[in-house]
C-alpha cells in the first residue's frame, strides 16, 4: 500500500472538522479551558467554544475566550456585556488583548460607574486603566479622586482635560494643586490658574511661574475687573473676589509686582 493511501482523503477532512466542532460544543468547563490553552486552536474553534453550553454557564470560559488573542471580535465584544466590572478591568489591562477590545471593555466600565459603590470606585481608581481613572476624577469624593491621581496609568493630558471640564468638582482642584506630582507640570498649572475653583494660596504660588503678559493671556481680562482687595502677600496687594460663592481668582493690585517673573 502506498504512503498516500494512509493519508485521510479530502472528503474526510471536513468530517473531522465537524467531529471536532461537535466535541467543542459538548465540552465541559474544564475541557473548554484546556482547549483554549491549546497552541494550535483557531478562530473558528474559539467561536464554537463561545457558543457552547460551557461558555454560556461559565464566566471563566467566557473570560478566557475574550482574553484569547485569536478570538474573533464579533464573538468577544458581545461577551463583554455579560462580565463583571473587575473582569472588564482585567480585559482592559491584558497586553495580548486587541486595542479595540480593551477600549470596548473600558466603555462598559464607564457606563456602569454611576451605579458602582464607593468601594468599587476606590478600587477601580487604584487599579484600572488611565482612561477609567480619568473618568473617576469627576467624582466629588476625595476617597475616589485621591487614588485616581496616584494611578500610575493616569496621564498629564487626562488630568488637564479633567480640570477643564465645566462640572469638575472643587475637590479635584484642591487635590491636584496640592500634589507635587501634578502641580509642577506646566499644562496642569495653566489649567489650574484658569479656574476659579483652584484654592487661592495654591494659585498664588503657581502664578509665580509665569510672566504678567502670559497670565493676562490665560486669565481673561473681563475677570480681572471683578476682583476686590483682600490680602497682602509678600509685600504686594492682591485682589480677589468670589464669583457666586465658588472658588477664587487673583491678580496683584500693583501690576508692576509681576515684573521679573519668568514665563
Amino acid at each position: 500500500m502506498s504512503p498516500e493511501s494512509d493519508k485521510p482523503s479530502s472528503s474526510e477532512e471536513p468530517l473531522q472538522d465537524q467531529h471536532r466542532t461537535q466535541a467543542t460544543l459538548d465540552s465541559t468547563e474544564d475541557d473548554a479551558l484546556t482547549e483554549l490553552q491549546r497552541a494550535g486552536i483557531g478562530a473558528t474553534e474559539i467561536a464554537s467554544l463561545a457558543k457552547s453550553p460551557a461558555a454560556a454557564k461559565s464566566r471563566k470560559v467566557a473570560l478566557a475566550v475574550v482574553l484569547h488573542p485569536r478570538a474573533p471580535r464579533h464573538i468577544s465584544i458581545p461577551l463583554l456585556r455579560r462580565m463583571f466590572t473587575f473582569e472588564l478591568m482585567q480585559v482592559s489591562l491584558t497586553p495580548a488583548v486587541a486595542a479595540d477590545i480593551k477600549r470596548a471593555a473600558e466603555d462598559q466600565i464607564i457606563v456602569r460607574v454611576e451605579s458602582l459603590s464607593a468601594g468599587e470606585k476606590i478600587s477601580l481608581a487604584k487599579r484600572a486603566s488611565g482612561r477609567v481613572a480619568a473618568v473617576l476624577l469627576q467624582e466629588d469624593d476625595e476617597r475616589v479622586i485621591s487614588p485616581a491621581l496616584d494611578n500610575a496609568r493616569l496621564t498629564e493630558a487626562s488630568v488637564v482635560q479633567a480640570l477643564m471640564k465645566a462640572r469638575a468638582p472643587g475637590t479635584l482642584f484642591r487635590l491636584v494643586s496640592g500634589r507635587r506630582k501634578w502641580a509642577t507640570r506646566r499644562e496642569v498649572q495653566i489649567a489650574l490658574l484658569r479656574s476659579e475653583k483652584t484654592p487661592l494660596d495654591q494659585a498664588r504660588e503657581l502664578a509665580n511661574n509665569f510672566s504678567e503678559e502670559f497670565l493676562r493671556e490665560i486669565v481673561p481680562g473681563k475677570d480681572l475687573a471683578t476682583y476686590s482687595p483682600r490680602k497682602r502677600v509678600n509685600g504686594f496687594q492682591y485682589e480677589r473676589k468670589r464669583k457666586n460663592g465658588k472658588g477664587h481668582d487673583f491678580v496683584p493690585k500693583n501690576r508692576n509686582a509681576w515684573r521679573g517673573f519668568s514665563r
